[in-house]
C-alpha cells in the first residue's frame, strides 16, 4: 500500500491534468500542470520521470515499513508495561 498510494497519486494527477486539457480554453493550463509533474519527476529519476516515479514510491515504501515496525515495538514495549 505504501508503494501504490504516491504511484497512484500522481498517476491521478497526470490523468487529471491530461483531461483538463480537452476543456476549452484550459489546454495551456492542463499542459503545463502535466509538463511540471514529468518535471518534478525527472527530478528524482537522472532525468527519467518513470525512474522518478519508482524512486518516490520505493522510498514512501520504506518509509511505511519502518513506520510498522516502529508501531510493532512501540505496541510490544506498551505490553511488557502494562504486565
Amino acid at each position: 500500500m505504501s508503494f501504490a498510494a504516491p504511484v497512484i497519486l500522481i498517476g491521478f494527477i497526470l490523468v487529471f491534468s491530461t483531461l483538463i486539457g480537452y476543456l476549452p480554453g484550459l489546454f495551456n493550463l492542463g499542459d503545463q500542470l502535466f509538463i511540471q509533474v514529468l518535471n518534478f519527476l525527472a527530478v528524482f529519476g537522472n532525468g527519467k520521470p518513470l525512474q522518478g516515479i519508482l524512486t518516490l514510491g520505493f522510498t514512501v515504501s520504506i518509509v511505511g515499513i519502518l513506520l510498522d515496525l516502529l508501531n510493532i515495538y512501540r505496541y510490544q514495549s506498551l505490553q511488557d508495561e502494562r504486565f
